[in-house]
């Protein structure tokens, strides 16, 4: 199997897993445990309410998340969890996370390099610079 082939069984599960919101919630799961909406909202910095539904909604149909209704509550008490697939990739998405931890900064310097380059290139050509390159450079190195 290839994910670098259109037709490949596992690129559809690599795109679903490799989405940013979906990684940041598996991290979430993998460090507090199974969590409410509400609290899978808060853990996960930036996420809108449809974002996060939508999101959920896919990795419980890929089978890395576990939803739990318990019916005994009004409203009902719905929590989320991972399943033993969902722990399985949490797990390598928490060396992904490491990494970025690590490299953070030398990342953030090559965008600066980056976008210079493209500024001194945007003054010799008259071209403009792609939007939003210079706003994420800039983003605090989290």
């Amino acid at each position: 199997m290839d994910v670098l082939l259109a037709g490949c069984r596992s690129r559809d599960v690599f795109v679903d897993l490799a989405d940013k919101w979906s990684l940041l919630i598996l991290l979430s799961l993998l460090r507090q445990g199974p969590q409410r909406f509400s609290e899978l909202q808060r853990s996960v910095g930036g996420i809108s309410r449809k974002m996060l539904s939508q999101t959920l909604r896919t990795l419980e149909r890929d089978g890395v998340l576990v939803r739990t209704v318990h019916q005994d509550r009004t409203p009902p008490l719905v929590i989320y969890g991972l399943s033993e697939l969902g722990a399985e990739v949490a797990e390598e998405a928490r060396s992904l996370c490491s990494w970025a931890q690590r490299r953070a900064l030398r990342v953030h310097e090559a965008r600066a390099a980056f976008d210079e380059r493209m500024r001194a290139s945007e003054s010799a050509t008259g071209r403009a610079l792609p939007q939003g390159v210079a706003a994420r450079s800039e983003s605090p190195a989290g």
